[in-house]
């Protein structure tokens, strides 16, 4: 590690510490949710006994009692009120941390409403229900009057998958230009850490002008939308809960909020949509529900742009994201079913592809560090005089024919892969809830000792695969350091990289911390076997013969870099000389 490298990781890691803690909620302690208990049979049954507190408050007593219909698919439990609405759905093949049924739309947390200025709220109104099946696909039809307009709610729930299919119909009688569908959310808390899961939930939409887009995850935000949207996502840290429509929605209002004192509800979400009355009013409105996992190779044939709900980081990270880690991991899982040791795998695969980047690194410190004498010696002769110590330096490089950045090159070009795992880790479904050693989940921190207080920038639990990555790097640090010409207070510096990516990576995936670690246990190795590849004494009698040739002014081949790095300095050189020359001018 150069001096360079060192001071970009360094600035870094210093610019990560302060924005993932600056803008992080305060952590709040973590309570299991409340169970709700439902009937299992698929008929329609009067809400009873518990059921009955918790109804929607879409439903109106006065107009007699809710009645429900529970369908079930391969992925799906879903409960229908008789007022026309999803009240509950449940993920059959997920758990909460607590190990309760996970509940995207549960009576105690969503309240859905569909207003129009005529008619009222038309989920207030009790409707008839009927069941038919096409193929192997059910159809729930709701239909009732209001104000002499008959209106149908239809749902058609496939044998599988997490889309529910969703039409609006109305006799024709509805007037003016738009209902509207109004869903209010209070998100309970369905991880182990809910700082994490704060920062991972918002509402992100679709707009038909400009695409994808949405609200801030890491603080309470609003959007008031006059655009056309194609549909609107609720979305938790590994779960979406969304409305997709096969025609447009002439706008939206979306807000998000935070009570900090909560220990329950991560955060409130409130969607209103402009549905058009002539699309209910002609053949029926379209929609689709999307309830189910934030999984890349499912929300990717969902509908246009609903991959990006998955959040894999700006490029070049995203493509390295999309098109080599997630499809090698979900190779991996395909034949291995402990996630630790795909881990281990991926480490050693994404190893092997940067190998040559690894060798080019460890060569090009080599050869600084057999420079270094010389390097001093020039330091030494000129003292203060930066410029001076320039040239001669440069003219050094050129003689012995060394790239003074061909150490840091290689690293930098590993960078994208190293940040991507960055993304990856934190938002990955398949990590969640999976154990490996003494953690309990992957996809969230792993803690050996609970602190009896916080400590700032660092949590109040102990992460023990954190403490050794942390370890490991530092080792590997010091290892750099005996090779590379760093010294001085340069070399101190970069001991400050992974102490300050302990603080950051204390709360975060175990998973994370775990490939880091790995990591730095096969560069050791890695390093070991190119060690007994790379003959200093054959590179400094390489250098020397190119020192020679230089001096009897035969032929040397100059790199395209080395040549911008002398005309940049000769610039710099002379934008020196004529600024000193103007003052020289200004002072007579």
């Amino acid at each position: 590690m150069d001096r360079n490298s060192a001071i970009g990781l360094t600035l870094i890691a210093i610019l990560l510490l302060v924005y993932f803690n600056f803008f992080a909620v305060q952590p709040s302690p973590p309570a299991p949710p409340a169970t709700v208990k439902t009937d299992t049979t698929t008929r329609a049954l009067p809400v009873t006994g518990a059921l009955t507190d918790s109804v929607s408050l879409s439903s109106s007593p006065a107009n007699g009692p809710e009645e429900i219909t529970e369908i079930e698919n391969a992925d799906l439990k879903i409960s229908f009120s008789n007022r026309g609405y999803i009240r509950q759905l449940e993920l059959k093949k997920f758990k909460s941390y607590t190990q309760s049924p996970l509940l995207l739309v549960a009576p105690a947390n969503n309240r859905f409403a569909l207003r129009h200025a005529n008619t009222g709220d038309l989920y207030q109104v009790p409707y008839q229900a009927s069941q038919s099946r096409v193929a192997d696909t059910v159809l729930l039809t709701y239909t009732g009057s209001v104000n002499g307009i008959t209106v149908r709610h239809v749902y058609e729930i496939p044998p599988s998958g997490y889309e529910v299919h969703y039409r609006l119909h109305t006799s024709g009688g509805l007037s003016g230009d738009f209902l509207t569908l109004e869903w209010n959310d209070e998100i309970p808390l369905q991880e182990k850490d809910m700082t994490d899961s704060r920062n991972k939930t918002s509402i992100n939409y679709y707009t038909v002008a400009d695409g994808f887009d949405g609200l801030s995850d890491t603080s309470d935000d609003s959007e008031t939308l006059s655009d056309p949207l194609k549909w609107v996502t609720i979305k938790q840290k590994f779960f979406l809960s969304s409305i997709i429509t096969d025609g447009q929605f002439t706008g939206g209002e979306f807000t998000t909020s935070t009570n900090p004192t909560s220990t329950t509800t991560v955060k409130t979400a409130n969607v209103r949509l402009f549905i058009p009355t002539r699309e209910v009013n002609d053949k029926g409105a379209h929609f689709r529900y999307y309830f189910g996992p934030n999984d890349y190779k499912i929300t990717g044939d969902v509908t246009e742009g609903f991959s990006r709900n998955l959040y894999l980081g700006i490029p070049p990270m995203i493509w390295v994201n999309k098109f080599v880690i997630i499809p090698i991991f979900k190779f991996l899982e395909t034949f291995i079913g402990n996630y630790g040791l795909i881990i281990v795998i991926l480490v050693l695969i994404v190893k092997l592809i940067l190998a040559p980047l690894s060798y080019k690194s460890y060569l090009g410190m080599a050869k600084m560090r057999l420079l270094k004498p010389e390097l001093d010696l020039i330091k030494e002769k000129y003292g203060d005089n930066m410029a001076q110590i320039q040239q001669e330096q440069l003219k050094l490089y050129q003689q012995a024919g060394v790239n003074p950045f061909s150490g840091c090159i290689p690293v930098l070009l590993q960078m994208p892969i190293l940040i991507a795992m960055f993304y990856f880790f934190p938002i990955s479904i398949e990590l969640r809830q999976e154990p490996f050693l003494w953690a309990e989940d992957l996809s969230t921190y792993d803690s050996i000792i609970n602190l009896p207080f916080s400590i700032p920038f660092y949590g109040n639990h102990v992460s023990l695969f954190t403490i050794l990555m942390t370890a490991s790097t530092l080792m590997y640090t010091w290892q750099n350091n005996q090779i590379s010409s760093v010294t001085g207070p340069m070399k101190s510096l970069s001991y400050i990289m992974p102490v300050a990516f302990m603080f950051i990576l204390n709360s975060f995936a175990a998973g994370l911390s775990f490939y880091y670690f790995v990591s730095n246990l096969v560069t050791f190795a890695q390093q070991a076997i190119i060690k007994r590849f790379v003959d200093e004494d054959k590179i400094k009698k390489v250098m020397d013969e190119h020192k020679k040739k230089m001096s009897e002014g035969g032929p040397t081949k100059k790199s395209k870099f080395m040549t911008k790095l002398e005309e940049a300095m000769k610039a710099s050189q002379e934008a020196r000389k004529a600024s000193e020359e103007t003052k020289k001018k200004k002072g007579k």
